[in-house]
């Protein structure tokens, strides 16, 4: 069964990166965030892929949302240092796909994700989408972490994250055009369940993003769970298409100190999956501060549901 057909019925993503390399003992408060692993720490990054495949993930994402070459550069690395940790990080979701493969016999997923110019700020703009780019500025930040992607292989890419409507399809327009038969999802954050972060309506953003052939899912990512089920109440006017939703646990960022803020409502998973699958999501997962045990929560109730 290819990944087009998986979908139809659904599956999981997986949870956060962050947390994961966190609690492995990875410093990700700095401009870098999760990326920095990939400088001397990949074993961290394999094995947070692996947790994710254990909990039941079917489809893991790259650990390259804020992996650019424009940001370790930055840092003082070399173009050709910052290549190669973009490569690698697509490799070893890969191999920790295969590994799993080879252990359980079930075949998984890697999405190869390009988080927004909002990310590579660093303060918190792909909430906000406050910055304005030409389609031309867009692709000079783009293209040479995507190109990277691309040609490692990875099964699908994730436009994630994404706080504006112009970001999202100027890299579209260059997929139509130069790699068309490339697989992708759109996911975006929200300022409220009728708008993205930048104030476009969703209806404006979804009808556009439908119109890409090769877009075969779009939705929305990092945000509290209480917006969910109106949210994609919402999508499912403009589109037929299956939608995504990977939200985080309801906490907000606070860019000052690269921290999400302490939150105590919790959220039952079992039950938000079944609500979510009735109103059209079919990759569910979870985004910041999310982990293994919201994965198996997921995976649990959507092995009923299919």
């Amino acid at each position: 069964m290819g990944l087009i057909e998986k979908v139809k019925s659904g599956i999981v993503l997986d949870g956060a990166m962050s947390d994961e390399l966190e609690n492995q003992g990875v410093n990700t408060n700095n401009h870098l965030w999760t990326a920095t692993a990939l400088i001397n720490q990949l074993d961290k990054v394999y094995q947070a892929h692996m947790d994710y495949f254990n909990a039941g993930a079917e489809l893991v994402i790259t650990n390259t949302y804020q992996a650019n070459v424009q940001a370790f550069e930055k840092a003082g690395y070399s173009q050709e240092e910052a290549e190669k940790f973009i490569r690698d990080a697509v490799k070893i979701a890969k191999k920790a796909r295969d590994d799993f493969e080879k252990k359980t016999g079930q075949h998984n997923y890697v999405a190869g994700t390009v988080g927004a110019y909002g990310a590579y700020l660093a303060d918190g703009n792909e909430y906000r989408g406050d910055y304005d780019l030409s389609k031309e500025e867009y692709l000079e930040f783009h293209l040479p972490r995507l190109r990277l992607v691309l040609e490692e292989k990875p099964d699908l890419i994730a436009l994630e994250t994404q706080p504006k409507l112009s970001e999202p399809v100027a890299v579209l327009d260059w997929l139509k055009e130069n790699a068309p038969r490339v697989l992708v999802y759109v996911s975006f954050t929200l300022k409220n369940v009728q708008q993205i972060s930048d104030g476009t309506s969703i209806a404006e953003a979804i009808t556009k993003i439908n119109q890409y052939d090769q877009v075969f899912a779009m939705g929305i990512n990092c945000i509290s769970p209480d917006l969910v089920k109106d949210a994609l109440i919402e999508f499912g006017k403009y589109t037929e298409k299956p939608l995504v939703v990977y939200p985080n646990l309801g906490a907000s960022y606070d860019p000052k100190i690269k921290q999400w803020r302490e939150f105590d409502k919790k959220f039952d998973f079992n039950t938000l999956t079944k609500t979510w699958y009735e109103c059209g999501a079919r990759l569910i997962g979870g985004c910041c501060t999310t982990g293994p045990e919201e994965i198996k929560q997921i995976r649990k109730t959507l092995d009923q549901l299919r």
